[in-house]
């Protein structure tokens, strides 16, 4: 399983204070089954939990997601800033996810080297333990 943060998400995370650790444990909760809405179109809506809070008042994060293959964070937003994104945004983002999930690695190579992503350290080790 590999995982990456957008340009834009990679700015987001850092101005929320969001760490990797956080993100990762969405992507574990996944794994699992334990997605918090199913957008469509290769799109998951997951909660991360503000720094030193739960993830009930946190942010949602809108994730490009194949099981046991890849995750790509796309975007975020504070609950407390807006309910939820409109149809034409999501549209928009299960395009985007669309080519993330498609990418080959040598795609996904290329969109490293020119900064379009960021690889999460992410420990698939974990998963079962």
């Amino acid at each position: 399983m590999r995982v990456f943060k957008t340009k834009w998400f990679v700015q987001f995370a850092r101005r929320q204070r969001i760490a990797d650790s956080s993100l990762c444990e969405a992507v574990r909760r996944a794994q699992h089954g334990l997605v918090d809405a199913d957008l469509g179109g290769g799109v998951i809506k997951q909660r991360v939990a503000r720094p030193g809070q739960g993830r009930s008042g946190g942010y949602r994060v809108l994730v490009a997601y194949r099981r046991e293959a890849r995750a790509v964070f796309l975007y975020g937003f504070a609950k407390s800033e807006r309910n939820n994104v409109s149809d034409d945004e999501l549209e928009t983002t299960r395009d985007i996810a669309k080519g993330w999930l498609e990418a080959s690695a040598g795609q996904l190579a290329r969109a490293l080297e020119e900064g379009l992503i960021q690889e999460v350290d992410y420990d698939d080790s974990k998963e079962k333990a």
